[in-house]
């Protein structure tokens, strides 16, 4: 009934998925001119997490319910979820309903990302498999889910190891809808070592104070370390040299990975 009083989000965390994004979630909310949903992870563009339920289907008036009424002159409103970036459809749903909300992507070493989204699934007791195997399995786990595009299937969300680090083909999708520069792209490493200045670049972008000062630095949401054999990152170092080239060259700059 109060969705009318509710702000739709002037800018949007997409993911990546195991880069920062919780974070960096905290982080903003921390600055006086941005109003974050009453939660990390909305996920209104990908339909949500349930089994059975797609929360895109209940509209505009459900998404704006997840933001709060007070908000004051020249402040922004923001969420962060990270499946957007990854699931097919959610670019051109958030086009449809926001055509000039700005989009934030954090990217991480994609190697880095998949060993870590791995042994998060193992840590939730939902992959069996040692990693070497669960990493050759993937394209047989999602090969029916993607012919079928049935994207609110948990094995899309939970085994995509190798295709959630292909970020040029998931920013291309980004790309055919908003232009260059509503879309702002950051290394995860840059943001661990130095979170002050990324942060700058991010309120810079967002157009709110860049001087404010955040104060609670800590990470969030910190997965505990798990080592990995070198074959391990060899075979993920490889598989990603392409896409990590491709992603370069798409938005003309590179991150080293």
């Amino acid at each position: 009934m109060t969705s009318k009083r509710r702000p739709l989000p002037d800018f949007i965390v997409i993911g990546a998925q195991k880069s920062g994004t919780s974070s960096l979630f905290d982080y903003l909310r921390q600055h006086p001119e941005l109003v974050p949903s009453f939660g990390k992870g909305v996920h209104f563009f990908d339909g949500g997490r349930e089994a059975g339920v797609d929360v895109h289907e209940r509209g505009e008036s459900w998404y704006r319910a997840q933001f709060p009424i007070a908000r004051s002159p020249g402040t922004r409103a923001f969420e962060a979820s990270p499946l957007y970036l990854f699931h097919p459809l959610v670019p051109r749903r958030i086009h449809d309903l926001l055509p000039q909300v700005k989009i934030i992507a954090l990217l991480r070493n994609p190697t880095d990302r998949a060993i870590s989204h791995y042994f998060h699934e193992r840590r939730k007791g939902r992959e069996p498999l040692q990693i070497m195997r669960a990493l050759a399995a993937e394209d047989e786990r999602l090969a029916v889910i993607l012919r079928e595009e049935d994207y609110g299937n948990p094995s899309f969300r939970n085994y995509s190891y190798k295709s959630r680090g292909r970020y040029a083909e998931q920013l291309a999708r980004y790309l055919t809808c908003f232009p260059r520069e509503q879309i702002l792209v950051l290394p995860s490493e840059g943001f661990f070592l130095q979170p002050s200045e990324t942060l700058r670049s991010v309120f810079e972008f967002v157009g709110v104070d860049p001087d404010v000062e955040i104060s609670d630095l800590r990470a969030r949401n910190v997965g505990s370390r798990s080592d990995v054999g070198l074959d391990v990152r060899h075979y993920l170092d490889d598989y990603f040299s392409s896409p990590n080239a491709a992603l370069y060259e798409l938005i003309g700059a590179e991150f080293g990975w």
